[in-house]
């Protein structure tokens, strides 16, 4: 994988996009939310029928004009439009808000009298969206139009870098003529830089890179003699095809770029719930065709892929809008992209290496000159399990918090798409501190609308309510310990105390960082028993969001102690600190372990911790030795026994 383009690099293209100048054609759609009144039981006189009263009603562009609001909020120099919009209200609405995102509309067409100005109408009833009713799908271009298109797109290649061609319709505006038209554009024009993202016609264009997800690469460069499954393999063939750029999307598992030098996977980025996919697409198309447009590197489209990736992930925490990512945000976006790796790796056990004689599975290869020198350590699920079960515990407190008044007399489907939503989340925020969390929480309290907005708490109330019923557990555990009814050893990983104590004897410094607060990380070490080797280097959760424990941690102790990648490595069970250590260049040990057992492998754990970036991953710690071997810990010095010498 090639590295990561650095935050000066992505902010130089960034800046460069002003000097951008990027013309859009395809279809210009609207979207239309009507958020209707769920109190609403009127009845039509005239019908009999139930009335559905809107009492909201919120638009924006949609299709490629979703694609020149993108462009506009990049800093674009100049966003054209090129297309046809209809003389009816709609239009009108598309115009003003085109306009006003300083988007030129000067070559929307608006002159065929039967043209229906294309709109997707979303009626909305709380949280969910009802039936979608759409306008314009049976437009027919006539000649007048194709000629006046024709001539814009002509005009266009002669003062624009890119030409972005965008087709949301099956039919639509992106017929035979008019791709023959660009077709004709990109022999003329050969410093045009062309980028045709299209449903259902990309095979008919010719020397234009590509914009495409896997299903519609694998359909276009289908010719039998390729796995279709075997995306880099397609997108590298479109490529060469092409003789241009070719960008494959694949959801929350990237991007892969094929430019003729490389076909390289760029990783997804992980994004908590709630999400909306609306957009990302056209937010990550922007970015590619303003990124393209002012940049001549060797590694541009590499660069451009990274870049769009984030401003995808962007627009998708944007919820109930199609909306788009501004520079600031993707450079903030850069700064603590979560990425997803391996994703393929990570879902298929039967792929895993192991290293010989061991169930120590070998994602990467260590560095050659690996020399331990600090040691991080997640608490729960990696040493401890006294908190075992606390998703049991967080889940029904969740649906609850959700649902509201409703919680008793929710029907079947509103039940089951809120358990959803909530394990989705727990899956998800596993190992970040409880308060972040719970403001994850107080989101989705507002997404579903099932609690009047004045009943809704902060998330300091809700996190009250989890920890009192999570700590009435520990403490119960707890108790049985100081009552000498349970052991230590019943609630810790399998060699979990050992590791600590090798570890230590080897003059590894080490660290406990928890999202738990950290006055219980404290109890909690202390009544297992090793809270000695840490002394006073135990973290967690002081109560500030801005104040992540383990970020906190490994911050520290790469300043105080001029870390490389080969003096540091993190222990955890949780997608937190595994990224976070990747993030700084340390080494990840990934620990999916099973809290019930106390010992053995658990499957979703080691899935989530090889997408998070981990070098290795271990079920437990029983095989002890072999994985400080791997680790290259020598063993520690051994005292002489009594009466004999050691030997030099």
């Amino acid at each position: 994988m090639e590295k990561t383009p650095t935050l000066e690099r992505m902010r130089q293209v960034l800046e460069q996009m002003r000097r951008a100048r990027v013309a859009v054609f395809g279809d210009f759609c609207l979207d239309a939310y009507w958020l209707l009144d769920p109190d609403s039981s009127e009845t039509s006189v005239e019908t009999g029928l139930p009335v559905r009263r809107v009492h909201t009603q919120r638009y924006s562009p949609g299709g490629a004009g979703n694609v020149t609001v993108n462009l506009a909020a990049l800093g674009v120099a100049r966003v054209t439009a090129i297309g046809v919009a209809g003389r009816d209200a709609f239009g009108d609405q598309m115009v003003r808000l085109l306009s006003a995102a300083g988007v030129e509309t000067t070559d929307l067409y608006r002159g065929q009298d039967d043209w229906q100005t294309c709109v997707y109408a979303k009626p909305c009833r709380g949280e969910a969206e009802e039936s979608r009713i759409d306008f314009g799908g049976g437009n027919v271009p006539d000649g007048v139009t194709i000629q006046r298109l024709c001539a814009s797109l002509e005009a266009a290649a002669a003062t624009h870098d890119v030409l972005i061609v965008n087709q949301q319709l099956p039919r639509g505006l992106v017929v035979a003529p008019l791709i023959a038209a660009i077709n004709r554009l990109t022999q003329a024009h050969p410093k045009l830089i062309v980028i045709v993202d299209a449903r259902d016609v990309a095979a008919s264009f010719e020397r234009v890179s590509l914009k495409l997800n896997a299903a519609e690469a694998a359909r276009v460069a289908a010719d039998g003699t390729r796995d279709a499954s075997d995306v880099p393999a397609l997108a590298g063939a479109l490529q060469a095809r092409m003789g241009r750029p070719v960008f494959v999307t694949r959801g929350e598992r990237g991007l892969i770029v094929a430019d003729g030098r490389r076909i390289e996977q760029i990783p997804g980025v992980q994004v908590a719930p709630p999400i909306d996919p609306v957009g990302a697409g056209d937010a990550l198309l922007a970015v590619l065709a303003a990124a393209l447009a002012v940049d001549t590197a060797p590694d541009a489209p590499l660069t451009a892929g990274y870049v769009a990736n984030l401003a995808a992930s962007v627009t998708l925490r944007k919820v109930g809008t199609t909306g788009s990512a501004s520079p600031a945000e993707i450079l903030a976006a850069a700064e603590q992209a979560d990425y997803v790796y391996l994703p393929e790796l990570a879902s298929d056990l039967r792929q895993a290496a192991y290293l010989p004689d061991t169930e120590i599975e070998a994602i990467r290869a260590l560095p050659d000159n690996l020399e331990i020198r600090h040691a991080i350590f997640d608490h729960d699920g990696t040493l401890s399990t006294l908190r075992e079960g606390w998703e049991k515990i967080m889940e029904p407190i969740m649906l609850k918090a959700i649902l509201g008044p409703r919680y008793q007399n929710a029907n079947e489907t509103r039940f089951a798409r809120v358990t959803q939503a909530c394990r989705e989340f727990i899956d998800r925020t596993t190992g970040i501190q409880t308060l972040v969390q719970m403001q994850g929480l107080v989101a989705l309290v507002r997404q579903f609308g099932c609690v009047p907005a004045s009943e809704i708490l902060d998330e300091h109330g809700y996190k009250k309510i989890y920890n009192d019923a999570l700590l009435e557990m520990v403490s119960r555990r707890v108790q049985k310990l100081e009552r000498g009814e349970l052991c230590p050893e019943d609630f810790q990983l399998k060699n979990a105390h050992a590791l600590l104590r090798a570890l230590h004897a080897r003059g590894v410094t080490l660290y406990l960082a928890s999202g738990t607060d950290v006055q219980d990380v404290i109890a909690e070490a202390r009544a297992m028993g090793y809270a000695d080797v840490f002394g006073d280097r135990i973290f967690g959760a002081v109560g500030d969001v801005n104040v992540e424990a383990k970020k906190l941690v490994l911050a520290r102790i790469m300043q105080e102690n001029g870390l490389s990648d080969a003096n540091l490595v993190t222990f955890g069970d949780g997608p937190v600190e595994i990224r976070e250590t990747r993030r700084r260049g340390g080494v990840t040990v990934g620990v999916a372990s099973d809290e019930v057992r106390r010992f053995g492998l658990n499957p979703a754990k080691r899935k989530r911790l090889i997408r998070a970036g981990a070098d290795l991953i271990v079920p437990d710690f029983s095989q002890l030795t072999a994985l400080l071997q791997t680790l290259r810990l020598p063993e520690a010095a051994k005292p002489a026994k009594p009466g004999r010498k050691a030997h030099a």
